[in-house]
């Protein structure tokens, strides 16, 4: 079975973190070339920040830079795929640094499987979380008008080797979102953990469970 090596890096700059997964994925693509088949699962949370993909638009922050400073956020251009997202305290960021061809799977069948991994976790608090069909990330009642979203996925791969990757949002504050429109979308919410079962969680034990739904989903162990 293959490992991959676990960090949870903490509350953390969003610049720093990005630094930190180009430092870790030239050490995985390094590792390849050594063939001794190096891999991390990277955990963190950040101070609130906004983070636009390649593919998206800016007119999807409603916010300018001057309302982005009074709200104590920041905002980055960034080169993974997908629109406008939040990261900010209370959400799990899993940053997974893969090499896809060690794991024998491409690009749409990550993608699947980080979304299994977060609806096998949410089944462990008897929540009900689908695909939406044309939309990535993980949701709840999809296909009614109460259809809203509490993990985003946005990835880039380089050399077969991930970057990037999920936001899960547990205890997040629900109204950062109120400045964008997430994901690119206008006409879809975005829930969190604690807004559906009423009550703070314990992050530290969602993370457990993610990081065990994440090595059965991946058929990996984790170290």
């Amino acid at each position: 079975m293959k490992t991959i090596t676990y960090k949870d890096i903490g509350l953390i700059d969003y610049q720093q973190a990005w630094d930190f997964q180009k430092k870790s994925h030239s050490e995985v693509f390094e590792g390849k070339q050594k063939n001794n088949g190096i891999n991390y699962l990277i955990f963190c949370e950040h101070p609130h920040v906004y983070t636009l993909g390649k593919s998206g638009s800016e007119s999807n922050l409603l916010i300018n830079q001057i309302q982005l400073r009074a709200k104590d956020a920041t905002f980055y251009k960034i080169d993974r795929g997908g629109d406008i997202t939040y990261h900010g305290p209370g959400q799990i960021v899993g940053y997974p640094i893969i090499d896809l061809e060690m794991l024998g799977i491409g690009v749409k069948n990550y993608v699947f499987k980080i979304e299994e991994t977060i609806i096998k976790t949410l089944k462990e608090f008897s929540i009900n979380a689908e695909r939406l069909e044309g939309a990535t990330g993980v949701w709840l009642e999809p296909n009614s008008a109460k259809v809203r979203k509490i993990c985003a996925i946005g990835i880039k791969v380089s050399r077969a080797i991930t970057m990037h990757g999920f936001a899960f949002n547990i205890n997040t504050d629900l109204n950062y979102f109120n400045y964008i429109n997430p994901c690119g979308f206008t006409d879809k919410s975005v829930t969190s953990l604690e807004k559906e079962l009423g009550c703070k969680q314990d992050i530290e034990k969602v993370k457990k469970i993610v990081k065990e739904k994440f090595a059965e989903v991946f058929e990996v162990s984790i170290n």
